[in-house]
């Protein structure tokens, strides 16, 4: 090629950029390809699956977010057909001869693809209702594009009140994005009593946080002590003067998880936050472990004579009370109950042996229910579901039926939210925290991890596994 002379200087100039801009630009567009959409729904109705995992041949891996979407932006199998397999929690698709689960795919830059999953037991995942990109996927393809963040990326058990109107939601050690180290003193949040608009999924649901002056959920239970405050038996309760008081108790913990101060704590309207109103017990040689308190989940009834209880339990009711703030707040007036310690299961007849969950009535079956996590179940040590119905809340409770699996991953404290939908409704939902604690898994799911995850049982469906009530 002929060096370009003076006076061709500029056009051999001019010529170079812009050779050089077109491969730039091509370059650019190479690397900003459009995504390849994979939408995971449901084979029975087309609901899309939340928290179902793609995972290639080389080990990456992708997640369905809220509304079962998966962006895949890998530049190597772009145009090339590639093997998926794939693990739903519950939800599968068909092995083959060899004995793998998953799919083959060629993705192609803005292109979709449907896999449908089968769902292997009762209840339907709704999908993730806290931590950060509930929609992340769908937002890398300009779908859920009005869907903001709230600040957390993960939190640890709920608790629930209605209070004043609205419900109470409690967490306990909380996620956040700038640092490892996040709330270890229980966040909070307020919603309307009933905050679903679809009881399909996508889940979308949106609390007000109680936050700092950065817009950060905050501590609200920042008692006095070295350690986490953990809260559990949240309750609101009318006082002598007929103002409702919301109250917890609160255990104080050190490393590694040992409990050495438990009380009650309760909420301070105007400051916002959990203040020590009771201590019932410290750690010592003589008092080596706690007595009965009001921990776990409560739930009210009304006996034969009209006389109003609270009973905490978890799942199973441990301890009752009249239903005032005064007799909360007095040990003399509670009764400790004795919890059944397993459930027989409704097919087989086999012992189920309940870790943690709630009760509650449900109107639909004119049943007392439950749902549980199993301990030690079989796919996972504290990742299986049970419910069960008793005519009483504190049982004999029977017929344990397994509604939900987890396969080497923990869902545990389930709670139920029977004052979501109508009382006569025979939906059921519940919630639980999906952790890899406790678990064999060594790779916590993207996002997912340490967070609450929603469900929802159709009891209707379950009728003909069931005695009529």
């Amino acid at each position: 090629m002929m060096p370009c002379n003076n006076h061709a200087q500029p056009r051999c100039f001019i010529s170079a950029c812009f050779f050089v801009l077109i491969a730039v630009t091509c370059a650019d567009e190479t690397l900003a390809a459009e995504p390849f959409r994979i939408r995971v729904v449901d084979d029975e109705n087309g609901w899309p699956v939340p928290l179902v995992e793609f995972r290639t041949t080389h080990d990456v891996r992708f997640v369905s977010d809220n509304a079962g979407v998966i962006a895949v932006d890998l530049p190597e199998v772009m145009n090339v057909e590639t093997w998926f397999h794939v693990e739903g929690h519950g939800y599968s698709v068909k092995a083959d001869a060899f004995g793998y689960r998953g799919v083959r795919i060629t993705p192609r830059p803005g292109e979709s693809n449907t896999v449908k999953v089968h769902r292997e037991l009762p209840a339907r995942r709704l999908g993730r209702i806290t931590g950060g990109g509930l929609f992340a996927e769908s937002q890398k393809l300009g779908e859920h594009a009005g869907w903001t963040e709230q600040g957390i990326f993960g939190c640890d058990s709920v608790q629930n009140a209605s209070h004043n109107g609205r419900m109470f939601w409690i967490w306990g050690d909380t996620t956040l994005p700038n640092y490892p180290l996040g709330r270890f003193h229980s966040i909070g949040a307020t919603s309307h009593l009933q905050p679903l608009k679809s009881f399909e999924p996508p889940a979308a649901l949106r609390y007000s946080y109680f936050t700092d002056a950065k817009q950060v959920p905050r501590n609200l239970a920042k008692l006095p002590g070295d350690g986490p405050t953990w809260l559990s038996g949240l309750v609101s309760l009318p006082d002598s003067h007929g103002t409702q008081r919301l109250g917890a108790t609160y255990s104080k913990i050190k490393p590694p998880l040992e409990e050495y101060e438990r009380g009650l704590c309760v909420w301070n309207e105007e400051a916002a936050e959990f203040q020590k109103h009771l201590v019932i017990w410290e750690k010592s040689d003589a008092a080596p472990k706690p007595p009965s308190s009001p921990v776990g989940h409560a739930v009210f009834r009304t006996d034969e004579n009209g006389q109003k209880s609270v009973l905490f339990g978890d799942p199973f009711p441990t301890l009752q009370c009249d239903a005032t703030f005064e007799a909360w707040s007095d040990p003399k007036s509670w009764k400790a109950l004795v919890p059944q310690e397993s459930v027989p299961a409704v097919d087989s007849g086999v012992s189920v042996k309940p870790h943690r969950g709630g009760v509650a009535w449900n109107e639909f079956r004119k049943k007392w229910v439950t749902v549980f996590t199993q301990m030690y179940g079989k796919s996972s040590a504290l990742g299986e579901i049970w419910y069960a119905e008793a005519d009483s809340p504190t049982g004999p409770w029977q017929n344990a039926i397994h509604v939900v699996t987890h396969n080497k991953y923990t869902f545990y404290n389930p709670s139920l939210h029977p004052e979501f939908t109508p009382a006569d409704s025979p939906i059921l939902l519940f919630e639980a925290t999906y952790t890899k604690t406790f678990s064999s898994t060594t790779a916590p799911t993207p996002r997912h991890n340490y967070n609450q995850v929603l469900y929802r049982l159709d009891l209707d469906e379950l009728a003909d596994r069931l005695p009529s009530p």
